[in-house]
């Protein structure tokens, strides 16, 4: 086999922060989520894949972070499947991803993971116009990664039908929100998403109602992102996050993802908000807080958030625009 015979996609792609969460899946539509979500993609954090298929066969294989790595390989597949099943031929695939930020810990790592590995993928195939194939393989990897593929804030829409639609409700530079994460713990998470959510739709008798709800937030935190109202935005992603934790708190065993570094910064950004600061928090399945700010205020929220007792790091930065090829 010549070298020319290997073909290569390379991708990078930043994760992102849901302001109106989805925690649940469809029972029997494969990893489709129980319901809508509105997020923020995080510019300043970023993964970059590389694929490449060898006709010649072979076993596939997952490196992450520069260490082999079996325990996402199915995952890894799942995400690839669809864009080998419309290629025909692609032979044994090898990828190599790295993150720029803890992995595993509640920073959506799988979401741009999922979405650099799409794009990478489809390019080495040749299928990086289609963008629907793409996004359905992002979807088969991870449930939140379609929205990686975009920029700013991010709409995912799912009908009644399971029919879903992905696109950028609002660019970065329309609305110049800043995002800060303060890093609580860098160690994977005891529970995975997919598993917690799981969990939670079998046995939190608060699943029902927090279904019920989800079309009314996300309906109201659309408006509150056309008309700029970050009060109002602020207001619906704190109580969307809570009622999130609140359902998966109420699982059998409960699903406790915060740790008390991350109730402190909650706590911290309440402080500052009653001071009257532009920032609201917001938490996804793992300890990590996001404090979205707007830029005046952007040095004090950094500065108090790393005050708290166990804050290990503080990250920040802009919103970040789409996934995107690179190298040639």
């Amino acid at each position: 086999m010549s070298r020319e015979d290997v073909i290569q996609g390379d991708a990078i792609a930043h994760p992102n922060v849901a302001l109106v969460k989805y925690w649940g899946k469809r029972p029997a539509r494969g990893n489709l989520p129980a319901m809508g979500s509105l997020s923020l993609s995080l510019g300043f954090l970023a993964t970059r894949t590389t694929v490449r298929f060898d006709p010649a066969g072979g076993q596939d294989t997952l490196t992450l972070n520069g260490s082999r790595n079996s325990r996402d390989l199915k995952r890894m597949q799942d995400c690839l499947a669809p864009l080998r099943r419309r290629a025909a031929e692609s032979g044994s695939a090898t990828v190599d991803s790295r993150n720029d930020f803890p992995t595993g810990a509640g920073l959506a790592s799988s979401a741009s993971g999922m979405a650099a590995l799409a794009l990478a993928g489809a390019s080495a195939l040749g299928l990086v116009e289609d963008l629907d194939l793409v996004g359905r393989s992002a979807m088969a990897g991870s449930g939140s990664a379609p929205r990686s593929l975009h920029g700013g804030v991010v709409l995912l829409s799912i009908d009644p039908e399971g029919k879903w639609s992905c696109a950028s409700v609002l660019a970065p530079e329309e609305w110049p929100l800043k995002v800060v994460v303060a890093v609580t713990q860098t160690g994977p998470k005891q529970t995975d998403s997919r598993s917690g959510m799981e969990l939670t739709r079998r046995t939190s008798p608060f699943y029902k109602a927090w279904l019920e709800s989800q079309k009314a937030d996300l309906e109201d935190a659309g408006r509150a992102v056309a008309q700029r109202d970050f009060g109002r935005l602020a207001e619906l992603s704190e109580g969307n996050c809570l009622r999130m934790h609140a359902t998966a708190m109420g699982a059998s065993p409960p699903l406790m993802y915060f740790n008390g570094a991350t109730i402190e910064c909650m706590h911290r950004v309440k402080a500052l908000a009653r001071d009257g600061r532009s920032v609201f928090f917001t938490v996804d399945a793992g300890p990590q807080v996001k404090a979205i700010c707007l830029p005046d205020v952007l040095d004090e929220v950094c500065d108090a958030l790393g005050r708290v007792p166990g804050v290990q790091q503080v990250l920040s930065g802009d919103l970040g625009g789409g996934a995107r090829l690179v190298g040639g």
